[in-house]
């Protein structure tokens, strides 16, 4: 069998975590934390990096930041994952869902700014397959209405916008190191920090609200208790084992865009015969080979190709279910405007393995069996 996904080893996690123990450093914020929080500043050139123990409490740690709180709204593409929604809704807030574009399943920039009402607090893109949103439009909007953004970028590692990259451009970013995820310690974000004004509540905030970090860094005698906060402080041990794969990073993501190409090349002459679709990437973004999709032509057809791809060894899934049709969304959301994509375009994506380790010789198989299916 084929999985959909096998979590990214490089063979030095072991050694770096063993490294961690005899430091006798476990905890959060030792040196495997520390390095990893180094890199992604110096990669993406945010002003603070911030580990933390899930991008759930990443996005949670932006919702305090931002001070959302009960009454407020919040918009957001129902097509993602349930922690964008939930990071907002445990602060009391509203959640506002517009619709996506069918060509990158990103929030439709176009639909924001009359989903704005005088609750609006903050709008949170999602970049969905480590694809950029049209950020340009959407900043433009959030200066108008002096709105904050907080950018999903949980698939966005690696992938850029105008030459920036993801998770920077908004006031805050969110990554995500989860198993499936291009880099893993298998739970594991990362807050980015655009604005150094925010730095030292964040650092509060994912100290169980309290100043230890100043006192690690031998800038007061002793910790005090500042204000609220909770533990998003992950263990040393997760952070060695990420930074073995940060180390080979560039070579993670050569090999991923490779097997993207390939999957594209492959399944390209079903596209011109109008079988599938295929994914888009706008011209000022570039992606991070996160993952490779296809639309069918319905949902009846995808689990058709489902089924097929498995009972010939391949793990192919679909993804999300749009939130505002599940009952937490009907119970703390609502969808602005019309639902012509987020439906019907979600009921027809399936999702191909991808991942560090697959091979040229498996993704032709996987492609041939697809073009099998369509009689190709």
């Amino acid at each position: 069998m084929i999985n959909f996904n096998v979590p990214p080893f490089t063979g030095k996690e072991m050694e770096y975590m063993r490294q961690a123990v005899e430091n006798q450093k476990i905890c959060g914020d030792g040196e495997f934390t520390h390095k990893c929080n180094e890199w992604i500043e110096e990669k993406t050139k945010t002003k603070k990096c911030l580990l933390t123990t899930s991008c759930t409490h990443a996005l949670e740690l932006s919702a305090l930041l931002a001070e959302i709180k009960e009454g407020d709204e919040v918009i957001m593409p129902s097509f993602t994952f349930v922690s964008t929604a939930d990071a907002f809704v445990l602060r009391g807030a509203k959640v506002v869902f517009v619709d996506i574009r069918p060509d990158t399943m990103n929030i439709d920039e176009n639909l924001i700014e009359e989903a704005i009402t005088g609750k609006t607090r903050a709008i949170a893109v999602v970049h969905y397959a480590g694809v950029s949103c049209e950020m340009d439009k959407i900043m433009e909007i959030a200066g108008k209405y002096n709105l904050i953004v907080v950018e999903d970028a949980a698939q966005g590692i690696m992938s850029s916008y105008k030459g920036q990259a993801l998770g920077t451009i908004g006031d805050f970013g969110c990554f995500s190191f989860h198993e499936t995820k291009n880099y893993s310690m298998g739970e594991g974000g990362a807050i980015l920090i655009k604005d150094e004004k925010y730095i030292e509540d964040a650092e509060i905030l994912r100290e169980k609200g309290t100043d230890r970090s100043k006192y690690f860094r031998g800038q007061v005698d002793k910790y005090r208790w500042m204000n609220y906060g909770s533990s998003y402080l992950p263990s040393d041990m997760n952070a060695a084992y990420l930074y073995a794969q940060l180390e080979l990073a560039e070579e993670i993501n050569d090999i991923r865009l490779a097997r993207w190409q390939q999957y594209y090349n492959n399944l390209q002459e079903l596209e011109e015969a109008g079988k599938i679709e295929l994914p888009v990437i706008p011209e000022n973004c570039i992606q991070n080979g996160h993952m490779f999709y296809l639309k069918t032509k319905d949902m009846v057809e995808r689990t058709a190709l489902i089924s097929f791809l498995k009972e010939n060894g391949i793990l192919a899934v679909f993804h999300y279910v749009p939130l505002h049709s599940a009952p937490a969304g009907l119970k703390f959301g609502r969808f602005h405007g019309e639902d012509n994509y987020t439906t019907k375009e979600s009921e027809r994506l399936l999702r191909l393995p991808m991942f560090y380790k697959l091979t040229e010789q498996e993704v032709e198989y996987i492609t041939g069996k697809v073009k099998e299916f369509y009689g190709a």
